[in-house]
């Protein structure tokens, strides 16, 4: 059940933006977005103290809500433009997903848990937002639906996956953690022809790891 947007939220996300933009997110569109998205929408009501805190919160199956800085950064590197056709992979509470959706984004969402590709599923549309939400493997991507202009992984890989890089535009990007359970490195990938790639590292982070297969 949808919940509540008011003026106190508004003014605690207003105050969000002002810290994510003072660590140096400087893309407008995506400030935007996270200025109107409410972030409260996608945890328990319980923990509205959190909801507008710049740090990551659990949300059951063992995943969390990133960082809204993080969330930001991703973002950003990402250099979406509206209509772009982007694929998510992981799509958690569906907070990043609604970011994106905000921007005007063609969006594919893989989910491998299914409690949460059902309950973010159902809050993304009753937001008013139309992914193409799947439950499934997030690693082999959504070939049916490829090329994508852009893809992000919102989770830890140890590789980055072939099957994603496939499924790439030339011309588009691809944000992903790459690293081990101490951390990862902020990758972008940037494909310049079929058979060419540019790799570029951009920070370290911390993520749950990405792993392969449905989860139930």
């Amino acid at each position: 059940m949808i919940q509540n947007d008011t003026f106190r939220h508004k003014g605690l996300r207003k105050k969000l933006v002002e810290e994510v933009r003072s660590k140096g997110i400087t893309d407008n569109a995506v400030l935007e977005a996270m200025l109107q998205v409410p972030r409260h929408f996608f945890m328990d009501s319980g923990f509205l103290n959190f909801a507008y805190s710049d740090q990551a919160f659990p949300i059951g199956c063992g995943q969390t809500i990133s960082q809204p800085y993080t969330v930001a950064f991703q973002t950003q590197l990402l250099q979406v433009s509206k209509m772009d056709k982007v694929l998510e992979v992981g799509t958690g509470s569906g907070y990043q997903a609604a970011i994106l959706l905000q921007m005007g984004v063609r969006l594919y969402t893989v989910e491998r848990h299914r409690g949460l590709f059902l309950n973010s599923k159902a809050l993304l549309e009753s937001m008013g937002y139309h992914p193409v939400c799947v439950y499934g493997d997030g690693y082999k991507g959504l070939p049916g639906y490829a090329p994508f202009d852009g893809i992000l992984v919102t989770a830890g890989a140890s590789e980055i996956p072939e099957k994603l890089i496939d499924q790439l535009a030339v011309g588009g990007r691809m944000v992903i953690p790459v690293g081990d359970d101490n951390g990862q490195v902020m990758t972008l990938i940037e494909k310049i022809s079929p058979t060419e790639v540019k790799t570029t590292n951009h920070g370290n982070f911390m993520f749950v790891p990405l792993l392969k297969g449905k989860n139930g």
